[in-house]
């Protein structure tokens, strides 16, 4: 008979640590996640700095505003089992993809246009 996987157990700290390096990398505030999440900014501190303890609700809820799995959030690991390492490094750019997203069709085609041509003049492509 199979046994049984053990328990993971996770530490406030260690959930914090992810939360904070998530939330920066999309290039967030503390008060921007917490509006989306309907608390406080220092409630997102205390979560951040693992002095606060998480419901699953506030799990999901993390999860769905940082566009990340549960496992990533709280384990580490991506959907498919392994760490993150396609992260955007510069906040700038993760601003600006933000306010991308909410442009039109059109509007997003003709920026990928002058992304590509400037990409192709200089090499990259």
């Amino acid at each position: 008979m199979p046994r049984r996987p053990k328990a993971q157990i996770v530490s406030k700290q260690a959930v914090g640590q992810r939360l904070r390096a998530i939330r920066m990398s999309q290039g967030m505030s503390q008060t921007q996640l917490a509006e989306l999440l309907g608390i406080t900014q220092s409630n997102v501190s205390g979560l951040e700095r693992g002095v606060r303890s998480l419901t699953i609700h506030q799990v999901a809820k993390l999860a769905t505003a940082l566009s990340v799995s549960t496992d990533e959030l709280l384990l580490g690991r991506s959907p498919n089992g392994s760490k993150r390492d396609h992260q955007i490094q510069d906040r700038r750019f993760v601003r600006r993809l933000r306010e991308i997203d909410v442009l039109s069709r059109r509007q997003k085609d003709a920026l990928l246009l002058t992304i590509d041509t400037f990409l192709k003049a200089s090499g990259s492509r």
